[in-house]
């Protein structure tokens, strides 16, 4: 039901907990991913927790906002441009460890993923 996706079938107090939540464990699997790129082999973690990390910070503001009304405002036309790009370095950031190989790749589309965020 539509009713679902829509924010205000929670309670304020529950939105913001769960917003808190999800923002905090994104602030947290970045910092965790940074710190294991320093491990041997911890590329791989790096980008996956980083992913991760953005991941939830996106969640974070569906419990503010509800699922729809997040998706009507990233998909809007000022915005469009900023969220493809945005959910192509998640993407490419997970291929360049996983497929390719590539650490710098892996890198670039993490601090790629981090400008998209913020644009």
């Amino acid at each position: 039901s539509v009713k679902v996706l829509d924010a205000s079938t929670l309670s304020f107090g529950t939105r913001v907990r769960w917003f808190a939540i999800c923002f905090v464990a994104g602030i947290v699997c970045s910092i965790l991913g940074t710190a294991l790129l320093w491990l041997p082999k911890g590329i791989k973690l790096f980008a996956v927790f980083y992913t991760l990390g953005n991941i939830a910070a996106l969640a974070s503001t569906c419990f503010l906002m509800g699922p729809l009304k997040q998706l009507k405002a990233m998909f809007e036309p000022k915005r469009l441009v900023a969220t493809i790009v945005m959910l192509l370095f998640l993407v490419l950031t997970l291929c360049a460890v996983f497929w390719w190989n590539k650490k710098g790749l892996a890198v670039l589309f993490c601090i790629l993923q981090f400008l998209a965020m913020t644009w």
